[in-house]
């Protein structure tokens, strides 16, 4: 309810010096037309004073088309700057996901764990579990009833996988786990909304007394925890060069991905697809009636013999415009920077 009084009060507020200027632009066709009709040299003085017009007109659309212009550019450069940050943190993500995907084969899992999701529950995804409130999926709910003697660490393992997803809707990981160019905003959404690579925290930091028994560090080869910590000097070689592999590091890491990379990774993938404000296309309207009414409508009056009416439009329309912006214009500037 709230919200709906919001929009209504948003919209009545842009509605109303809307109307407004539509009343003025009537009123003073009907007064000008008027007056052409009783005073005789009315009509020519509006003819002396469509140069003034037109330069008007002219200098506001130059103004307004330059600063979109400008707009336009500086967007285009941080754009640029955000591409180039975005494949940094792409390619941390890579490396994360290629350490997710070594301690998901590995051995550390309790005996007939992988088996028990991977087949009794093939196709569940951890966004499922955690959405099971919606209804969406029976599974889910299945899931969160059935008793085992794995100790809770059936989720840890969901959580893991739902991070080498490529999509949102994706039910079964691949064996070539694949690298995109970019990661789809919405499965970062979902990332974030339910703190993928916490557990890696919780689990092997905040609670790994009550997990160790659970999940066995020892049994992932040598080679593969060499891998491992390949993959974390990659992803930041400040963080994770005094590392050594073991619970401590595997907690750091979590915590490193959840408030480090995950957070800037959407931030800058919203930033990259971000389109023209809602200023620039507001300016742009302004600027395409000033051109036609300020401009072009006096112009093909003289070039073409029009009736004084075309003139009449023009007066009254760039003088309704003006209009609308003196009243309008802070606000959709005051929108547009706290947006």
């Amino acid at each position: 309810m709230p919200m709906k009084k919001k929009s209504f009060f948003k919209d009545l507020y842009t509605l109303i010096p809307l109307v407004f200027s539509g009343f003025l632009c009537i009123g003073l066709t009907f007064i000008l037309w008027k007056k052409t009709t009783l005073v005789l040299q009315f009509e020519n003085q509006l003819v002396d004073l469509s140069s003034i017009f037109i330069s008007i007109s002219g200098f506001l659309s130059t103004f307004i088309l330059l600063y979109l212009i400008l707009f336009a550019v500086n967007l285009k450069k941080e754009k640029k700057i955000g591409v180039s940050g975005l494949e940094v943190l792409n390619k941390k993500m890579h490396d994360f996901r290629e350490i997710i995907e070594i301690l998901l084969r590995s051995k550390m899992w309790l005996p007939g764990l992988k088996e028990y999701i991977d087949e009794e529950f093939a196709g569940l995804t951890f966004f499922q579990v955690k959405e099971f409130y919606k209804g969406k999926s029976k599974l889910a709910i299945e899931f969160l009833q059935e008793k085992n003697n794995y100790a809770d660490t059936e989720n840890l393992y969901l959580e893991l996988k739902s991070l080498l997803q490529t999509d949102t809707k994706q039910k079964h990981i691949p064996e070539t786990i694949a690298k995109p160019e970019s990661y789809k905003k919405e499965l970062i959404q979902k990332w974030l909304e339910h703190k993928c690579g916490s557990g890696l925290w919780y689990y092997f930091g905040y609670k790994y007394g009550t997990y160790k028994d659970a999940l066995d560090l020892e049994a992932i080869y040598e080679r593969h925890q060499e891998k491992i910590m390949m993959h974390a000097i990659s992803i930041d070689n400040k963080a994770f060069e005094d590392s050594s592999f073991n619970e401590v590091f595997l907690s750091k890491l979590g915590e490193y991905i959840t408030t480090e990379v995950l957070p800037k990774l959407y931030q800058l993938q919203e930033k990259s697809s971000e389109k023209l404000p809602s200023i620039s296309r507001y300016l742009y309207f302004i600027f395409l009636l000033l051109v036609f009414f300020g401009v072009l409508l006096p112009l093909a009056y003289f070039l073409f013999s029009l009736n004084i009416l075309s003139l009449i439009i023009s007066y009254a329309f760039v003088i309704s415009v003006v209009f609308f912006i003196s009243t309008t214009f802070f606000r959709f500037l005051n929108n547009s920077v706290n947006n």
